[in-house]
């Protein structure tokens, strides 16, 4: 018997070089648009940044196409262009920094390091992480590790506090956000929970509102992902990690047993927790009243205010690479940094940017569609919507959409930790990916004489 002719999916490994290389280009045309702004001239130094960026690029796709061949070829591409553009801005904000005053720390230097250390992170998880689905037979050693990561900045030692949030720890000279790591700990630690638990947690209680809540006993997860996410909120002082984290487990229970009951009464927890952390804390109030009325005290809320004017600076166009004033905004390089390209690229650009994270997001959400089993679909689920909540998060604070939280921009905004991290959930996406667009082996059919598949029973 001929074994039938099966559907194989095809690579597309040429296309996202072709990607990678024209991402890489766009970064490296946005930093000499910088210089050729600010001083007139092309930058010095854009020769061996173009270099150490198509470089590590190259690298970073002939990996893909060795270890990860079937996974999907527009992801790496779409970072890519996000952590060239937001070193452009980052060295843009440096020189801008430099003329008010020229002993002020720079950052573009130290990011592109980052950068390439992100790369590195990305080459390694896909190198030792061959199939994602054993990362479930450590679901539990996963959330333990989050717990340890999310408790770090307590520390008396280590612990340190910026901003009024304690949610940094030092290692000599330099500085890391447990809570990045921690992300991605939680994100493998829910999945391997929810997908062996869904069964009970899917079982409906009362009908409210043409709504089936959960059963009252099933409500200890959910009360134990809030009282943790409150905790950081208590402790930590870091109102968009305890947002990002209980958002994250919402929403992946609500994939896993597709009751939307679990988001109704997610909502109602968050509203407490949020109106609780108003009354205890006066950093929260601040972030509230300056959301509601930046103008009422202009000397605190200078920073929201001056981001405001910038985007407004900006109007439709912008006024280009190197002509605004990004500068002016406290933490512009960081926090604010979707403000500094909106002033520049005008809202053309910012919403160009939008739709690029969108990408992301899309690419992620359907990774978990076609994944064929439970563990990967959950994983790549939450990993999409912790990405997508962090951006709305991000970008909502700074135009005033919602107060203010701290996170950060992925790929674009200055900070080690998050550059590293968020490489990593990308190099997970594309081994989910990856195993999901990869052929099924070939079953092979014999035909066998029929007095040999016959046994005579004497």
């Amino acid at each position: 018997m001929t074994a039938q002719p099966t559907w194989v999916p095809r690579k597309r490994r040429g296309a996202e070089f072709f990607l990678t290389i024209l991402a890489v280009l766009i970064g490296i045309a946005a930093y000499c648009a910088v210089g050729l702004g600010v001083k007139g001239s092309i930058p010095a130094g854009v020769v061996k940044l173009a270099v150490a960026l198509i470089a590590f690029a190259v690298i970073a796709h002939m990996l893909v196409r060795r270890v990860a061949p079937y996974a999907d070829p527009v992801l790496l591409p779409l970072v890519l262009a996000l952590n060239g553009l937001g070193l452009a801005m980052i060295y843009r904000l440096d020189l801008g920094r430099t003329e008010i005053d020229a002993n002020r720390q720079q950052f573009a230097n130290s990011q592109l390091i980052w950068t390439l250390l992100g790369i590195g992170a990305f080459a390694v998880v896909l190198v030792v992480i061959r199939d994602h689905r054993r990362l479930q037979a450590l679901t539990y050693t996963f959330g333990f590790a989050a717990i340890a990561l999310l408790t770090l900045p307590l520390l008396p030692v280590v612990g340190r506090t910026i901003n009024g949030a304690r949610i940094w720890v030092n290692f000599g000279p330099f500085s890391f956000q447990p809570g990045e790591a921690a992300k991605i700990c939680l994100a493998i630690f829910f999945a391997g929970y929810l997908v062996v638990k869904r069964d009970a947690l899917a079982l409906a209680g009362r009908r409210v509102l043409g709504v089936d809540l959960p059963r009252g006993r099933d409500l200890g997860p959910i009360l134990a992902g809030w009282l943790v996410s409150v905790g950081i909120l208590v402790f930590q002082r870091d109102l968009g990690s305890s947002l990002l984290f209980f958002g994250l487990f919402v929403v992946m229970l609500y994939v896993a047993t597709e009751r939307p009951g679990w988001l109704v009464v997610g909502a109602g927890l968050f509203a407490a927790g949020a109106w609780f952390g108003y009354l205890a804390f006066s950093h929260v109030q601040v972030r509230f009243d300056a959301w509601l009325d930046p103008f009422g005290d202009p000397d605190r809320n200078g920073q929201i205010i001056n981001g405001l004017f910038g985007l407004a600076h900006g109007g439709i166009l912008g006024r280009g690479l190197g002509q605004g004033s990004p500068q002016l905004t406290p933490y512009s390089f960081s926090d604010f940094i979707a403000a500094s390209m909106g002033e520049e690229l005008g809202l053309t650009g910012l919403m160009a940017i939008l739709v690029i994270y969108g990408l992301i997001v899309e690419r992620g959400l359907r990774i978990a569609l076609t994944c064929r089993d439970a563990f990967g679909k959950l994983l790549a689920a939450g990993l999409a919507f912790s990405f997508a909540l962090q951006v709305f998060v991000v970008i909502g604070g700074v135009t005033r959409l919602i107060p203010l939280t701290g996170l950060t921009t992925p790929f674009m905004a200055q900070g080690g930790s998050s550059v590293l991290m968020n490489w990593a959930i990308i190099a997970l996406l594309l081994r989910i990916s990856d195993q999901t667009r990869r052929p099924a082996p070939e079953i092979s059919t014999f035909e066998h004489d029929e007095e040999t598949q016959v046994v005579k029973m004497s």
